[in-house]
């Protein structure tokens, strides 16, 4: 993986993380304190489609399949940085929700990392 490469995952990663939280600081009330239907719907697809959309910008780049498992982990640890200082700080980066949220919140961007992370490897894995 060449050096831009690297320094344009982690500026995507940081960039797409950035957007989600303001989003959800924005909106999140709408979605962790509404019906569980609404939070189980967003807990499903919001994962799978952050998923693609990072699976999308390593075939943009064309990263090489074995390389996807340390490409990925580019993308993903900016945001997995961020949210753990969130987390720790819900109620004053996240004033709109409710701090029981905080929970709800944490499962759902634990299941978004899982889920791409777990992809990228498996690609990784299949392509060695």
């Amino acid at each position: 993986m060449k050096a831009l490469d690297k320094a344009l995952l982690l500026l995507f990663g940081l960039a797409f993380w950035t957007a989600g939280t303001l989003w959800y600081r924005a909106r999140g009330a709408a979605v962790f304190e509404t019906t569980d239907l609404r939070y189980w719907v967003n807990f499903a697809l919001t994962p799978i489609v952050s998923a693609i959309v990072c699976i999308l910008i390593l075939r943009w780049r064309r990263i090489p399949a074995p390389e996807w498992a340390s490409a990925a982990l580019l993308i993903a640890l900016p945001g997995m940085f961020g949210e753990a200082l969130i987390l720790s700080s819900f109620r004053v980066f996240m004033p709109k929700m409710q701090a029981a949220s905080a929970g709800r919140y944490g499962a759902f961007l634990f299941a978004a990392y899982a889920l791409f992370l777990s992809i990228a490897e498996i690609v990784a894995l299949r392509a060695k």
